[in-house]
């Protein structure tokens, strides 16, 4: 995407904020014209309200943005789309959010997805980087959300495994990682028989991603990204309402790519893996059965109660090999369960986590950069559900309650307790638009992630 920025600019309109709680003050010190003006407009002084204020020619000489009393960065994501197409200039502080903050959130609330259409977008505003913003920060920011926004809004049809594991591959060239792609049969050769199970009915053949940064003695920092590119449920078909969207299935695994492009952008001094399991849950002749006892890579056999749970079996097998090299902090990321949903709508990722210090890094990781999420229990006494009498466990459970927690447990039986595990379920879907957020595939936690192994590798313990 293009960035709507400038490093300057001797034609730039002024952008002022003023705080809300200090609006009236602020429009009395006002010329009587421009406080004539303002007040013609219908603006009243609550926060989000924006001015644009005209000049003697009668057309844009500045804007003021009315903001909350304790912003956020996204409070300013929306003069992406609502101020008039000129370039602007901040001539106040958008404190305490940062600089940087500021302009990645107005670089994201640029992001459109009008790749299928014949007439583009047009241009929106562009902005002068302000004096104390981190450019390459901020850019290698706005690029990584992007691109896993980019990534989950595309159709099914042009971001199958194959595309997926192309992203990766771009992704790892342009930073200079080692990745490998396992294809098809070769999952069976090489021991990822859940990969295989799940993706083998499709003419889409499944793959296993595996993106590698950094030097071997660095801390290590592994991610796994649940990459279902399509999912009709498999035989455990879904109705059309609930396979409608199911292209966004893969956000997981483009959420992690994102972290990994904000890391490897940064240069964080990390060991960094990133795996994806990439499949399409399809039906054919040759689809994975309820009932099947399927062997996992760890060597457990699992039964399957659903073939509906379909990204639970991929991830095992990687977080299997993830948690072998004994990573100082594991993550996953997966559109796993409509239960978390339920529970915590759309907006906050379910945060499920083995280690309560990686637990805590990631709240407040996710509380500093304004990227939510909610911790949930790994609630012990409902492992019991998902026991089988002819495997070593069921893939779901046989009731209707609690299912991010089991889904979850299922997980956690494949992660020693001695690797830091964090688990998040999540929707990765934008409904629709808000300032920052236009509707579409969203990189839910990522900047969390990004913030919590940079705070990690900089003050260890």
């Amino acid at each position: 995407m293009s960035l709507p920025f400038v490093d300057r600019s001797s034609s730039s309109l002024p952008v002022q904020f003023v705080a809300q709680p200090k609006w009236r003050a602020w429009l009395k010190e006002q010329s009587a014209a421009r406080r004539g003006w303002i007040e013609s407009t219908g603006v009243s002084g609550n926060a989000g309200d924006l001015v644009v204020v005209p000049g003697r020619d009668g057309k844009a000489a500045g804007a003021v943005l009315v903001s909350p009393a304790k912003p956020v960065l996204w409070d300013f994501g929306g003069l992406a789309t609502r101020l008039p197409v000129g370039t602007w200039k901040f001539v106040s502080d958008p404190a305490p959010v940062s600089m940087t903050d500021a302009m990645v959130a107005i670089g994201l609330g640029t992001w459109k997805f009008d790749r299928y259409k014949a007439k583009k977008s047009k241009p929106g505003p562009r902005f002068v980087w302000p004096e104390g913003a981190d450019k390459a920060r901020a850019t290698a920011m706005i690029e990584a959300i992007s691109l896993a926004r980019d990534l989950i809004t595309t159709p099914s049809s042009d971001m199958g495994p194959a595309e997926l594991a192309a992203a990766a591959q771009a992704l790892g060239k342009a930073h200079k990682a080692r990745v490998k792609v396992i294809v098809g049969d070769d999952l069976l050769k090489q021991n990822y028989p859940m990969v295989h199970a799940v993706g083998r009915a499709s003419s889409r053949a499944p793959r296993l991603i595996d993106l590698v940064w950094g030097k071997e003695s660095d801390p290590k920092v592994t991610l796994v990204g649940k990459g279902v590119c399509f999912d009709t449920g498999g035989l455990d078909l879904k109705p059309a309402a609930g396979m409608l969207n199911m292209k966004k299935d893969m956000g997981g695994a483009a959420t992690v790519l994102a972290v990994a492009s904000m890391v490897m952008a940064a240069r964080l001094p990390v060991r960094l893996r990133v795996l994806v399991p990439a499949v399409e849950n399809s039906v054919s002749g040759n689809a994975f059965r309820p009932l099947d006892v399927v062997p996992t890579r760890k060597g457990l056999s699992v039964e399957i109660g659903n073939t509906d749970a379909e990204g639970r079996l991929i991830l095992c097998d990687a977080l299997h090999e993830g948690a072998s090299e004994k990573p100082g902090m594991m993550v996953d990321c997966a559109t796993l369960t409509g239960a978390a949903r339920v529970a915590l709508g759309t907006d906050l990722p379910a945060l499920f986590c083995n280690d309560d210090a990686l637990a805590d890094d990631l709240l407040a990781a996710g509380k500093a950069v304004t990227d939510p999420m909610w911790r949930m229990p790994l609630f012990q006494g409902y492992r019991r559900l998902l026991d089988s009498r002819v495997a070593d466990l069921n893939n779901v459970s046989g009731g209707t309650f609690g299912g991010a927690i089991t889904a979850a447990l299922y997980l956690q039986a494949f992660v020693p307790d001695d690797v830091p595990w964090a688990h998040f379920d999540m929707m990765a879907w934008n409904n629709s638009s808000r300032p920052g957020r236009p509707e579409g595939g969203e990189a839910q936690a990522a900047r969390a992630i990004f913030a919590a192994i940079e705070k990690r590798i900089s003050n260890p313990t």
